[in-house]
């Protein structure tokens, strides 16, 4: 009997969605109740994966599995930095997995490395696609601390150039689509046409390069692809093992015999739920079977060196039938949103080529003044992606800088930034989707806005160039018009400099917000001078403060005040040009006014003293925006609950009663009874106790379900207190903790709500 091994790739992968500016990912209210996608898909999929439970037949754990240590895998680099940072138990698990199967396998890890922001490679030019490959293999050194032996490629996006490129940097191989086979041939046999991606999937093939080197392909098995991400393989995991076992089919006389598909990894959990629990129960049962071997790709290759040979399709990739062109034009790929044309893509792509042209120009002259070599200093500068502290900064300047003089440091900075950003803005998502303004084309349009603004200073003339191309990208939205209205109404707002953070960190010393260690997301922030009072509603701060830049080093000092009127009336004044003497004279006789007349007198003084451009509350970063309205409208929320509980209590019987008898509540009876009880699910679960779990059960008992759109705040906030719950049972007070756990757990299951345990 052949052997017969098994490999399960999972390409996990977000686009980056971090404000350039800012360098952190700002709310996203289609990924509630999570702050953001990333945060999103990290719980239901990346962090299950690497704790997934096991069930036997009564329904009880009898294993918690990390998939990475049986799934060969990639992780985008750009969303690892994220996880690094916002969700570090699950990376330490995807990296622990990747570990374990070095051990299993003879040191083949499962983990791959990916280019380094999902740019479509055939689509790039010869040195962005060297980059894309140096900065996605610099990460995995990072992260996994050793050498990868392939790198997934973006939506399997390929040419020949690009496998050469692979085969230059050591690579041993790549993961492609069948679609993607041109032809084949057995050893020392004639050619065969892979019509209609007819090519046996079992194996490894040899593609020979022109440059004398040679790739390993595998081209995975489409049907089984299919029946992951859409033909509900994960919906039961021992459909899938029958699914897996089906797919050796036939034996092939002396060959051993690998069934390999691939997926996005985030169809185990996050696209089909509970599918993290379906993979590792699949992997679970084949592995104690002793009848098939799973292995990854590297690990197969060394036992089993292809002798077939195989050719592919230039410009192929596994996600649109028309090859790269669902990057590049209106090919027809869409998702099937009814009326909307995808006509902007063709000039959306044309606009970002022409622009990131120009950037290179300008890199490469003003670059050549400031480095000793520019372009070996932008591969290089992942070093200091993945480290900007001190000596990693000193050692990046000494081996790339003509000179440590601090314009010529901020300057290469600079160059270097907008050079990420040139290549950030070709991220794949931004054209993969139906509209332009949707968010994954509004996050590369600010990428382009970024790089923009850092080229701004050598060559001024760009953003017209740009937008004269972007003129031609028609929305599918009247609102917007074409690629122009996007980027006024949508994409210039959210520029930010210096002055815009200035205004940022006095609003939040005003309201008493500011964070301890002094940040303001990307920018160190020090006050040089403050003072701030409070009257009723009223808030008033003047002062001055140093903000610098942790990309760049920018920095600037600068005078502000800020002027609040009570609600969302908020002025902030900032100014680089005023002597501090000036600044020590405005803060008394502000504080003076503030104090003994009125806040109309103290609004005039301001706007004699520091003129009349101001910022608004518009103005402020999107996190805080919402922090300040909540905190404006609190006392309002809270009168409101307490207006519909005094009028809703006398009759909650009766609506009760009528949701017992499954008659219908006049929906504004109905809608305070929801507010009502919302606000008492909230208060037993702070509460959770015997009292507040009967008080739920009576709730249900007399008909009470949880309202759609209040489902998801009230899981995540039962999630979070049962992981306060068991934390607490690590000191003395055990028993209290594992009460309130089993309480929570006793409420999540009368409200019918689906907490992740």
């Amino acid at each position: 009997m052949a052997k017969r091994y098994l490999c399960i790739h999972g390409h996990f992968y977000q686009p980056p969605r971090e404000n350039p500016w800012l360098d952190t990912i700002e709310p996203q209210d289609s990924a509630a109740p999570f702050n953001d996608w990333n945060a999103r898909i990290s719980s239901e999929c990346y962090g299950p994966n690497g704790v997934s439970r096991i069930r036997g037949q009564d329904g009880h754990i009898i294993r918690v599995a990390n998939n990475y240590s049986q799934i060969s895998f990639n992780f985008g680099p750009t969303l690892l930095s994220w996880m690094a940072r916002h969700d570090p138990e699950a990376l330490a698990h995807i990296v622990e997995g990747d570990r374990q199967s070095c051990q299993r396998l003879a040191g083949h890890g499962n983990a791959i490395a990916q280019a380094y922001n999902h740019m479509i490679m055939p689509l790039a030019s010869p040195r962005d696609r060297r980059t894309q490959i140096v900065w996605g293999l610099a990460d995995f050194r990072h992260r996994f601390g050793r050498e990868p032996e392939a790198m997934w490629l973006p939506e399997t996006a390929v040419n020949t150039d690009t496998l050469e490129a692979l085969a230059e940097f050591g690579l041993r191989y790549a993961i492609l689509s069948p679609r993607q086979a041109r032809r084949w041939r057995p050893p020392g046999g004639t050619w065969c046409d892979a019509a209609q991606g007819d090519i046996d999937p079992r194996r490894a093939y040899r593609l020979d390069l022109p440059s004398g080197r040679s790739l390993a392909l595998f081209f995975y098995d489409g049907g089984l692809a299919h029946g992951v991400a859409f033909g509900g393989l994960l919906d039961n995991g021992d459909n899938y093992v029958s699914a897996l076992l089906a797919a050796f089919g036939e034996e092939v006389a002396g060959e051993p015999l690998l069934v390999q598909v691939a997926t996005d990894g985030e169809s185990y959990g996050h696209h089909h739920r509970f599918g993290d629990m379906a993979l590792a129960y699949a992997l679970n049962k084949i592995s104690q079977s002793g009848t098939v071997e799973i292995v990854n790709y590297g690990y197969f290759l060394a036992q089993h060196p292809p002798t077939w040979e195989a050719e592919i399709w230039d410009n192929s990739s596994w996600s649109c039938a028309h090859g790269v062109e669902r990057w590049r034009s209106n090919c027809g790929c869409n998702l099937g949103r009814p009326g909307f044309h995808q006509r902007w893509r063709k000039p959306l792509r044309e606009a970002m080529d022409l622009l990131k042209a120009r950037l290179d120009a300008v890199f490469e002259e003003a670059g050549g003044r400031v480095f000793k070599e520019p372009w070996a200093a932008r591969d290089d500068y992942v070093r200091l992606l993945l480290d900007r502290g001190g000596e990693a900064r000193e050692a990046f300047f000494g081996r790339h800088l003509r000179s440590r003089a601090r314009d010529a440091v901020e300057s290469g900075l600079r160059l270097l930034e907008m050079q990420r950003n040139g290549m950030l803005m070709f991220t794949s998502c931004g054209w993969f989707f139906d509209e332009l303004s949707g968010i994954e084309g509004v996050q590369i349009l600010k990428y382009a806005q970024r790089a923009l603004q850092l080229a701004e200073p050598l060559a001024p003339e760009l953003e017209a160039e740009f937008l004269g191309v972007l003129d031609r990208a028609e929305s599918n939205l009247p609102q917007f018009g074409d690629g122009r209205g996007i980027w006024q109404q949508l994409i210039r707002p959210a520029r930010v400099d210096l002055d815009r953070v200035v205004a940022h960190h006095a609003v939040q010393l005003a309201f008493d917000t500011r964070p301890a260690d002094g940040r303001l997301y990307a920018y160190q922030v020090t006050p040089l001078v403050s003072a701030v009072e409070e009257q009723g509603d009223n808030h008033l701060a003047v002062g001055r403060a140093l903000i610098v830049s942790d990309a760049t080093l920018d920095q600037c000092e600068a005078s502000y005040a800020v002027l609040h009127f009570g609600g969302l009336d908020l002025h902030v004044w900032v100014r680089r040009d005023l002597p501090l003497p000036q600044l020590e004279e405005l803060q008394r006789e502000a504080l003076r006014l503030f104090h003994d007349a009125s806040i109309g007198d103290v609004y005039q003084l301001l706007l004699q003293r520091l003129g009349n451009q101001t910022f608004k509350i518009q103005d402020l970063f999107a996190l805080e925006q919402r922090q300040l309205i909540a905190r404006t409208l609190g006392a309002r929320v809270a009168t409101y609950r307490t207006v519909l509980a005094g009028l809703v209590t006398p009759d909650l019987p009766l609506v009760e009663r009528l949701w017992k008898l499954g008659h219908a509540v006049a929906p504004v009876v109905k809608l305070a009874a929801q507010v009502f009880l919302e606000q008492e699910i909230d208060e037993s679960l702070d509460q959770a106790d015997d009292a507040a779990v009967a008080r739920i059960e009576d709730l249900v008992r007399h008909g009470y379900r949880v309202d759609e759109h209040h489902r998801g705040a009230i899981v995540r906030s039962i999630e979070q207190k049962l992981l306060d719950a068991i934390e607490s049972c690590r000191d003395s007070a055990a028993d209290v903790g594992l009460n309130r756990a089993l309480r929570l757990l006793a409420v999540a299951h009368n409200l019918e709500l689906p907490a992740n345990l």
